[in-house]
């Protein structure tokens, strides 16, 4: 019949229900049960909620708080219950953009006064209040003309803006709740009565569209789970997380700190200093294991040199530049062109080849003030930077090798299995389609070949190649991306590089880019928060403290002392006259792996009572034993 339209359900079976039915309608006449259980519903591989409309066949799952989908219904909704209650309390305010964003959603908004922390609780009362009302969620259309005329009665600029992007024949949803309506897409919840488990959690400024040149509205973050369960592990997590905060771990170890006069670059303290040092160390041992050689470039270029690169072009607003001698210079913020530069230098021969060099050279790269975060954005930094110029036929090897110092670096730091993610051409990018399509093809084709899984990200790569990112869940769940092997076809073209091959031709060289712990301040960061700022005994600034009992034992602890700094370990003393609680306490908080107590009875019997972070008290044992112990830690890196 041409009033009806057939509806495939996901076992297969298929019903025929009136044309325009909308899917919570639909959901009721399959079952009561359905009706009150479902969120949304999935057509034909898109989200929607139960307020849309069935105009013609179309194959339908309904989404119950069983579902994936359902979170992300849910946290959409809970933003505009949050607008809803902020309107409420102040109703000057004007709204930006409300998104779902990982483990909850933000709203972003202009209120006619600063809010504090205290505020979330009136809010969140508010949302309760909003919720308890079990207001239905109903959608309505309009023209673009009428909906300009709707922000322009409510005297909101936002509004207006997102509106006047939109297409001039644009149909444009609105849904409305209660006495609150919002400019939305969807999908919504079928009422606020749904929406339960919230939680508003922190306030931020936020320029409007991320554009410091505009206004700077508050950003209100918050979170909401389906069950209360759910919700409470997350705030747990979320405690555990803000423990284990590298701006206050740095701080309070005394690791790094910045200043306002060099804004998001950080300062290494000297402990900071030595993590720092001891982690290239690390990595040069490696390098030399590995077959790299390292180089050292310079900072400053001609802007020639970044338009050579494609930089210019594709990443100038994340650059500085300054003129010298009526000529335009910018500080590098990659080290890949002034590797080219020194491939070029002169005539190469495939036997040379793979030419591995790396580079830990300084960076600068302009992030907005809106984004810096600790250790995690930054202004300037150090990659552990590597480039392999190569044969094409030589690319397999040479992936599989990245692959093989990755895990050794993973297994030797305490890093779990990543995950991984390609990223192929995006938008912005050089290079001739068959250039891109070899590239591709042939990264695909290597993690294939090595038996590795992972997931395609469209349009993620970089824009000169495509490449592998690799995601590492820290100790509490959360995912980081550390490193990124990088395909490059186009940098031989562009600095127009060539090697002798050996049937006597000229040939592009391939590049790879790779860095393995990516910037080395983002790592620290990182790195600080997975491990709670428990570094590992060969990383750790200080490895031991020795700690006095009482006066006369102290020429014996010095000699202790004097001991383990001559076997090469890092160790301080506290012969301070304060009570042996109150120094291990101090030693503890200073997260030190061993902390060696001395007294009379270990004095007189050649040991030291030892306490091992996280292990509490071990008891006496004989300093030679324990020498023995602490470099085979330091041996095994564990």
């Amino acid at each position: 019949m041409a009033d009806t339209i057939q509806v495939t359900l996901p076992d297969g079976k298929v019903i025929s229900p009136p044309k325009g039915i909308n899917l919570g309608e639909l959901a009721k006449s399959i079952a009561i049960s359905l009706g009150k259980k479902a969120i949304g519903a999935v057509v034909d591989g898109e989200v929607k909620d139960l307020h849309s409309g069935l105009e013609k066949d179309a194959k339908v799952k309904f989404v119950t708080e069983a579902d994936p989908e359902a979170l992300d219904i849910v946290r959409h909704s809970s933003a505009h219950l949050l607008a809803q209650a902020v309107k409420r309390l102040w109703p000057e305010a004007r709204f930006g953009v409300g998104p779902v964003i990982e483990n909850g959603f933000y709203y972003d908004m202009e209120i006619p006064k600063q809010l504090e922390p205290e505020d979330l609780e009136k809010i969140e009362a508010e949302m309760k209040a909003a919720s308890g009302a079990d207001f239905p969620l109903k959608r309505a259309t309009m023209a673009r003309t009428a909906a300009l005329q709707w922000a322009e009665e409510r005297k909101d600029p936002y509004k207006r803006e997102l509106i006047s992007d939109l297409p001039a024949d644009a149909t444009i949803s609105f849904y409305t709740q209660g006495e609150f309506t919002d400019l939305c897409t969807g999908p919504h919840v079928p009422s606020t009565g749904r929406l339960k488990h919230f939680k508003l959690l922190s306030i931020a400024g936020a320029y409007w569209r991320g554009d410091e040149k505009r206004p700077m509205l508050q950003r209100i973050y918050g979170t909401a789970f389906l069950d209360a369960k759910a919700l409470e592990a997350h705030l747990k997590a979320i405690e555990e997380a803000a423990k284990r905060d590298h701006r206050k771990l740095g701080k309070d170890l005394g690791y790094f700190m910045f200043h306002p006069l060099a804004p998001a670059s950080p300062f290494f303290l000297p402990k900071g200093a030595f993590l720092y040092n001891a982690l290239v160390s690390y990595l040069r041992g490696l390098y030399a294991e590995f077959g790299y050689q390292e180089v050292v470039t310079p900072q400053i270029f001609s802007s020639e040199l970044f338009k050579i690169s494609g930089h210019y072009d594709n990443y100038k607003e994340n650059m500085y530049f300054t003129e010298i001698e009526e000529r335009e210079f910018g500080v590098k913020p990659m080290n890949c062109p002034a590797h080219a530069l020194m491939f070029g230098a002169r005539g190469r021969s495939y036997r040379e080849l793979p030419l591995r060099f790396a580079d830990f050279g300084r960076l600068h790269r302009y992030e907005r003030s809106g984004v810096v975060a600790g250790l995690t954005r930054v202004r300037t930094f150090a990659q552990d930077d590597g480039h392999i110029f190569m044969g094409e036929e030589q690319i397999g090897e040479e992936i599989e090798n990245c692959f093989a110092l990755q895990q050794r670096i993973y297994k030797d730091l305490g890093l779990s299995a990543p995950t991984i993610l390609v990223g192929t051409r995006p938008e912005k990018s050089v290079g001739s389609d068959d250039l891109w399509q070899r590239a591709e093809s042939t990264l695909l084709a290597q993690l294939e070949r090595l038996g590795q899984t992972y997931k395609v990200n469209p349009g993620d790569g970089a824009f000169y190649g495509p490449k592998i990112d690799f995601q590492v869940r820290d100790a509490i769940g959360r995912m980081w991306q550390l490193s990124t092997f990088q395909l490059d076809f186009n940098m031989g073209l562009r600095f127009d590089l060539h090697y002798n091959a050996k049937d006597g031709t000229q040939k592009r060289p391939v590049v790879v880019h790779r860095a393995m712990l990516g910037s080395l301040e983002r790592f620290i960061g990182v790195y600080l928060e997975h491990v709670a700022g428990n570094l590992p005994l060969w990383l750790a600034p200080v490895q031991a403290k020795v700690l006095t009992v009482m006066e006369d034992v102290v020429p014996h602890a010095r000699g202790v002392v004097a001991q383990l700094a001559a076997a090469g370990f890092r160790v301080e003393l506290d012969d301070r006259s304060d009570k042996i609680s109150a120094k291990i306490r101090d030693g503890a908080l200073e997260k030190v792996p061993y902390l060696l107590v001395i007294g009379a009875r270990e004095r007189d019997s050649g040991a030291v009572a030892v306490r091992e972070r996280g292990g509490g008290d071990q008891g006496a044992v004989p300093f030679a034993q324990m020498l023995e112990r602490l470099q085979r830690e330091v041996a095994e890196r564990r």
